[in-house]
């Protein structure tokens, strides 16, 4: 069994400037630069056949490269079950296009429909019983963050190893975007 899960990796430039942002909740577990994504369909655990014929599935995703723009900062959970904290994505035809051939390409694969609501995003860090107050004070802070466009020109699947730290990623595949 592998974890998995498929995302437009966030450029460093990009994440810098969000790293400048993470502070200011205490016991918050800010994530690297190197972690900084936008996730398109989360897979979770699959057997390796599953994997390669995702793989197969993605392969066949066509779409142009594009310009994304982060704008904002929101949180998952409410009050003491307040999760994670994150950066906002402008909306963009173009990713809900690429979210939704990446749904298909999991169904191709055998996967179920994903139930959620897509809200893309790029996660700064987990939270575990944090301060209402402090998350307030952050979104307050963070609510009118907005990054540099950058440009879009391929996707990754990556595989999800946890460790005592929290989660670590590795790009297994990396898919482009062609005109």
């Amino acid at each position: 069994m592998i974890r998995l899960f498929t995302a437009i990796a966030i450029p460093p430039e990009i994440g810098e400037g969000l790293l400048a942002r993470q502070h200011g909740i205490e016991g918050a577990r800010w994530r690297p630069l190197e972690a900084f994504h936008i996730t398109l369909r989360f897979v979770g655990d699959v057997a390796e056949d599953v994997a390669a014929d995702l793989d197969e599935a993605l392969a066949e995703i066509a779409a142009a490269p594009f310009d994304l723009t982060l704008a904002g900062a929101g949180h998952f959970g409410e009050g003491a079950d307040i999760h994670a904290v994150w950066a906002g994505v402008d909306e963009s035809a173009p990713l809900r296009q690429l979210q939704k051939g990446h749904e298909r390409a999991a169904r191709t694969a055998g996967l179920k429909p994903e139930s959620r609501l897509y809200t893309p995003h790029v996660t700064l860090a987990y939270l575990k019983r944090p301060s209402v107050p402090e998350v307030g004070a952050w979104l307050q802070a963070n609510n009118l963050l907005r990054a540099p466009a950058f440009r879009v020109d391929r996707f990754g699947l990556y595989s999800s190893w946890r460790t005592h730290e929290g989660s670590t990623y590795r790009l297994e595949r990396e898919y482009p975007l062609e005109a």
